[in-house]
């Protein structure tokens, strides 16, 4: 039956079953029963907006408000909306900027979906009570989505709805997924065991025996979903089998590299099924148009305000080394091109500046050069470059020209990072990959959250960021110097 339904390996790279549990009661851990409350409380959200503006009488008097019509098509729109939006209350790893979108998109079917319905009906709401209602709305549903996402991560932490893991493959990218559940408990997995014939995969933390274990122990701890990291057809079709005859749901992790963080989606040829790449986000005409329209506006504010800082800052440089006060240097940007980078100058003059990167305790840093990269002071003239198109707000940091000729060739994808204009701040800066890098591995994480970011780009994403950055300069960081 398995040879049947899927012919042609090609469907083994993304080979997912959904199954119907009718039986071992405990999987899932109340899962449904917790995304069923959700769903509840997103129409307690709608209505009682709806009651706390009739009640108020907040542009209309509530006789006129409250009508049976009315509040039916109101609902009924809800259960559309929820039809049409991802459900992101069945999603365990979901980051806030997503749950955003997410919900003002729930909120526009919801609105253009009343709208319609009321005008077919020939009901009457005027403009400026819907603008008023559904702002309030979209308000109220954002902070109830993040708050109960925040609730259910720390009830998972402690331990309930769960869900229980094996881990077919103990090679890189079974070893990256089993420290991707780790990483955050309040996903709510629990990775029971690791499985592969390798000998060296004995060295894993979660090994727990050969492929031909996973029957039994699937059966014996209750197991809720499968995760197969290995290669073959023979093998994939195996722990299809296996899942399926246990009630358990199968997923395949395609053999990538560690940098290739961008969206697959199912396609297929004929009969034959295929992966796709979703584009970039950014390879939209209107997406480049939004960062850039936001990259505009917010340069020009800080430089227009920039004679508060630039001034002190400029003769404070002057008082206390010799040489300019702004330091600029080649850099690569977008597509490679190269572009004078700017910032405050906050090193003695020397030969060494567009081949050396700043160190910990660096000799050639001056004290008040010192204080500026702490606060990242020193990176506010990059505005300019901003302002001019050359970068972005958000983005991956710019390299000098040295590191990008050396890292292109030791770093696999590292060129990918270019795909987008680099950033004053970015993805990997805010999640710590800042600074000096000593070992190869530190410059391959920070590309890998640059290409993270370039493929999973969004304007919330880039407001997430810039507030983090903040957040990290009041805050200090230790890897700043």
């Amino acid at each position: 039956m398995i040879k049947n339904k899927f012919k042609g390996y090609v469907f083994i790279l993304l080979a997912k079953k959904k199954l119907n549990i009718t039986e071992m009661s405990k999987k899932g851990r109340y899962g449904h029963f917790i995304s069923g409350i959700l769903i509840v409380s997103d129409f307690v959200v709608l209505n009682a907006i709806f009651l706390l503006m009739g009640v108020c009488e907040i542009g209309v008097s509530i006789d006129s408000f409250f009508t049976k019509q009315v509040w039916f098509v109101l609902n009924v729109c809800f259960v559309i909306a929820h039809l049409v939006v991802p459900d992101i209350h069945g999603k365990r790893v979901v980051y806030a900027d997503k749950v955003v979108i997410n919900t003002l998109r729930l909120v526009l079917i919801h609105a253009l979906a009343f709208v319609s319905i009321l005008w077919f009906l020939d009901g009457e709401m005027g403009y400026k009570l819907l603008i008023v209602f559904y702002s309030m709305f979209a308000l109220a549903l954002v902070v109830w989505w993040l708050v109960s996402r925040k609730i259910l991560k720390a009830y998972r932490t402690r331990g309930f709805n769960f869900k229980r893991v094996v881990i077919v493959g103990c090679n890189e990218i079974g070893k990256r997924l089993y420290e991707e559940f780790k990483s955050d408990q309040g996903y709510g997995y629990k990775v029971l065991g690791m499985f592969d014939n390798k000998e060296n995969a004995k060295n894993s933390d979660c090994y727990k025996g050969e492929l031909g274990d996973v029957e039994s122990f699937l059966r014996e701890y209750n197991i809720d979903e499968m995760y197969c990291a290995l290669d073959g057809e023979f093998v994939v079709t195996r722990m299809i089998h296996l899942a399926e005859s246990n009630a358990v749901d199968f997923y395949y992790l395609p053999q990538i590299g560690r940098t290739v963080m961008r969206q697959f989606t199912l396609d297929s040829v004929g009969r034959v099924p295929v992966m796709s790449i979703r584009s970039n986000p950014l390879s939209s005409t209107l997406n480049r148009f939004v960062k850039r329209v936001f990259d505009f506006v917010f340069s020009s504010i800080v430089l227009l305000f920039s004679p508060l800082v630039f001034i002190p800052v400029g003769i404070a440089i002057k008082l206390t080394s010799p040489g300019p006060i702004f330091f600029k240097q080649l850099r690569t940007g977008f597509r490679g091109k190269e572009f004078y980078c700017y910032k405050f100058r906050t090193m003695k003059v020397n030969k060494d500046a567009d081949t050396k990167q700043a160190t910990k305790g660096d000799p050639r840093k001056t004290k008040l050069g010192d204080f500026l990269r702490k606060t990242s002071i020193d990176e506010l003239p990059q505005f300019y470059n901003v302002w001019k198109g050359e970068m972005s707000v958000v983005g991956p940091r710019p390299h000098m020209l040295k590191h990008t000729k050396d890292y292109s060739a030791l770093i696999d994808k590292y060129m990918l990072r270019h795909t987008i204009k680099p950033g004053i701040t970015g993805w990997a800066q805010v999640n710590g990959y800042r600074g000096q890098t000593d070992h190869l591995w530190q410059m391959e994480k920070r590309v890998e959250y640059d290409v993270w970011y370039a493929e999973n780009w969004n304007f919330f994403l880039d407001l997430k960021i810039i507030f983090l950055t903040v957040w990290n300069v009041f805050r200090g960081e230790k890897n700043a110097y």
